[in-house]
């Protein structure tokens, strides 16, 4: 199949950029010619292409700038539009539905170009967007148009593709058919991202091979972020030397709480070391929408890393708690939360086993190239649909 994937987010930067990359480099491996168009983090004109993995990345031009660069450029639209309409493609698959991804396919679509149309995140109606830092009278005037965007094409799609049964529901109550939808959380990257020795990588990073260290990876909302520094100050106080390592950006303010240690942007292999040197994860989710509606896909990495994980009994990753001895779900209050993590701390022993499930989950249930088969799959019966 020749298949088109468009994505909203700047190249390598994260949000569903990543999501659909593993998708589109597993179906290439799978034999298929898969291109991929995503914002360039800088150009304001002309393509930027290359070959990554075998699949076709390219980077569209954008004239705005800082979260503005986030699929709502008219002049991205335009370009992308002519782009996708001078090539044949088979099928294509649109990562959630801003202007310069849902414009563009629908232009295809017209040329009878069959549509798959992903849905990853639960933006509008008091979604994510209610969790951004921006002011009230931003979130006012963007929440509309936001929700317009997010539902307004959902049932014109051949098929789609979910990464939560919440997302599945609310696209069932939008009026598009169950047959057609396909629940597909994300995968793990298991080749990339493995387990390394605790003490071999505290002491690559300088960091104290006595104390207990727990880690958070990533962005965090406003809610998460006052359930996390709320959770280690609890932890603290029973364990004084325990450390909270933040590992990459997370755009929020850090609370005055002695031993957070922040990494900053960190390199793959850094990445890896960070991951290595905690003793579990932590996943604080406030039961919120925008937590129900998403995927964490932080707990993707933390799984593949072989570390146990404490979380909230939020969303859909809650059900991976029930069905396998990963670490301990909780109730989304600090005390819950730190309890939960002092207890696997101080089971030296059970932490192993459940470091080992972590990384057997991750190979067996959601890696990437598990994740494809079925997507691919979801693709046949689609173009089935439309013979």
């Amino acid at each position: 199949m020749r298949i088109l994937m468009l994505n909203h987010n700047v190249a390598w930067s994260g949000g569903t950029f990543f999501r659909a990359f593993h998708f589109a480099r597993q179906m290439a491996k799978r034999g298929h010619d898969v291109t991929l168009l995503t914002i360039s983090p800088k150009r304001r004109f002309g393509f930027r292409q290359e070959i990554r993995d075998g699949v076709r990345v390219v980077e569209t031009p954008d004239l705005l700038w800082g979260r503005g660069r986030s699929g709502w450029d008219l002049w991205d639209t335009l370009r992308r539009t002519l782009y996708v309409r001078e090539r044949t493609w088979d099928l294509v698959h649109a990562f959630d539905s801003r202007p310069a991804v849902i414009l563009p396919a629908l232009a295809l679509q017209r040329q009878g170009v069959p549509l798959v149309l992903d849905w990853a995140d639960w933006w509008g109606r008091g979604g994510t967007i209610e969790e951004r830092t921006t002011g009230f009278a931003v979130r006012l005037l963007i929440g509309p148009i936001e929700t317009y965007f997010e539902e307004a094409f959902r049932t014109v799609a051949q098929g789609t593709t979910v990464i939560s049964s919440a997302l599945l529901r609310r696209a069932i109550a939008l009026g598009v058919r169950p047959e057609t939808i396909a629940q597909i959380p994300q995968g793990s990257d298991v080749e990339n991202i493995r387990p390394l020795p605790r003490d071999a990588c505290r002491r690559a990073l300088r960091l104290p091979e006595g104390s207990p260290i727990v880690g958070y990876l990533g962005i965090l909302n406003k809610s998460d972020a006052q359930l996390l520094f709320s959770t280690y100050e609890c932890l603290r106080s029973i364990r004084p030397d325990c450390r909270l390592l933040m590992i990459g950006r997370h755009n929020v303010v850090v609370a005055d709480i002695p031993g957070i240690v922040e990494t900053g942007y960190v390199t793959q292999e850094r990445l890896l070391e960070y991951l290595g040197v905690c003793d579990l994860m932590l996943l604080p989710l406030k039961n919120t929408v925008a937590s129900r509606g998403r995927w964490p896909s932080k707990i993707n990495d933390y799984l593949a890393a072989g570390r146990a994980v404490v979380a909230t009994v939020v969303g859909d990753a809650a059900e991976l708690f029930e069905q396998h001895a990963i670490g301990q779900a909780t109730l989304d209050t600090p005390e819950a939360l730190a309890r939960a993590a002092d207890a696997l701390l101080s089971d030296v022993e059970g932490l192993r086993a459940l470091e080992r499930n972590a990384r057997r989950v991750a190979e067996n249930e959601l890696a990437w190239p598990i994740l494809s088969e079925k997507l691919e799959m979801h693709y046949l019966s689609v173009l089935n649909r439309m013979s």
